[in-house]
Formats: C-alpha cells, structure tokens, sequence
C-alpha cells in the first residue's frame, strides 16, 4: 500500500522537484523513471534549451530525495548524459544507490553528428536494497520509437518507456518521474494501469503535460500550481 495521501497521487505538480519531494513521505514510491537535465547546454535546431541544463548543483540533492522516497528492493531508471557521466555516477552512489544495469535505446536515426554519429539514447538501472532477480529480465537495448519531438525539445518516447515500467513494477505500484517533461513516463505508467506522479519546473511543459493526461480514462489526472 502506498504511503502517499490523495494530494500526490495522479497528479502534475509545477515546481523545484527538490522542494516538492521534501513534502513526500519517505519509502512511498515504488519506482522510479526519469530524464533529468543532461548537463550540457542543450539547444535544440529552433532555439528551445532546458532549464537547469547548465548548472548540476541540483545533481546530488534531486538524487538524494528520489532515494528516501524510494522503497527498498526498488528501481529507478534514470536517462544520463554520458558526456557528463562521471557526475550522474557520483551523484547516484553518494544517494546510496547500487548500479545494476544499463539501456541503451537504439535509434534509426542520427539525432546529431560531431566525432561519430549518435544514434542511442542510455539510462542506467539502479538499485536501492538488493532487489528479486525478474524470472525474465527485459534485454538492455530497446528500439527507439521516434516522437518529432513535437511537445518537448528531448521528448521521450510511451512506447519506449512502457517495457520499462511493466518489467520493473506491478498494477497498482506508485511510479515518480521528477523531471516529468511532457509527461511521457506519466502516460505509460497510466497505460500500464501504475499510480504516478510527476513534477516539472518549466511552466509550458507543465502545461503540456496536464493536457496530455486529461483526456485519459485511466486514473483521472489532477494538477496543482507551483509547490
């Protein structure tokens, strides 16, 4: 049973996920999926940066909150940049997080070309407490289903993330995404029957991820104002 009262359940929260995350009870998620910041100045081909993206003192602490709210023998699966791996890694072990896996979503596609071609997106697995072993482990490379990027500069694709989230967690569980973005994690934890919040500090992907989850039948979406 979920520890997290009505105020946080299904919902989309605008905020500093730091802040909003001290407001939730410790041991109350079940699992974790979420695409923070890369750390590298990102700008897309039209101009569209991410918040937070040249800064990484919000690094450790973000981390710090997802594993006190994590429950123990629990997951979360975080997207990284890998230019800016050594910092994520740092961040992640000194939360108390163990490294146990690694994805790498392999794209038809250049999303861009400097020394070779990228054509991958990675998170990694991490573990807090010494989780079951699956009896049929989900393979570490997922095709990438390719979105525009039509509602979110890095958007992330449902299809991609729902193996994911249907691997690592039961109907019923509480999933967090933190830096929700437009909602991606959200709508594959609904489609997959799964509880979720989500929180994002940008007011227009907040936007777009409350209209997003409003026409769903599943676990009727609430959101709230700034934290």
């Amino acid at each position: 049973m979920s520890l997290l009262p009505d105020e946080f359940r299904n919902r989309v929260l605008r905020g500093d996920c730091v802040q909003v995350m001290r407001g939730m009870p410790s041991t109350s998620v079940d699992f974790i999926l979420t695409d923070p910041p890369y750390l590298v100045r990102y700008r897309s081909r039209s101009g569209q940066t991410i918040a937070n993206d040249d800064r990484d003192d919000w690094l450790e602490p973000a981390f710090a909150e997802m594993y006190r709210l994590l429950k123990s023998g629990s997951f979360c699966v975080s997207f990284y940049g890998w230019n800016a791996a050594d910092k994520f890694i740092s961040a992640w072990r000194k939360a108390g997080f163990r490294i146990v896996g690694h994805i790498v979503f392999r794209k038809k596609y250049a999303s861009s070309k400097r020394f070779l071609e990228h054509r991958h997106e990675q998170a990694y697995l991490l573990a807090k407490g010494k989780p079951l072993l699956p009896s049929a482990p989900l393979p570490d490379i997922i095709e990438w289903d390719y979105t525009g990027n039509r509602l979110h500069p890095t958007q992330k694709p449902v299809k991609s993330l729902l193996p994911i989230i249907e691997n690592f967690t039961r109907r019923g569980d509480f999933v967090l995404d933190p830096f929700c973005g437009s909602g991606s994690t959200l709508v594959a934890a609904g489609e997959s029957a799964r509880d979720y919040i989500g929180i994002e500090l940008d007011a227009q992907h907040h936007r777009t991820a409350v209209r997003r989850l409003e026409p769903r039948s599943w676990y009727p979406p609430r959101c709230t104002g700034s934290r």
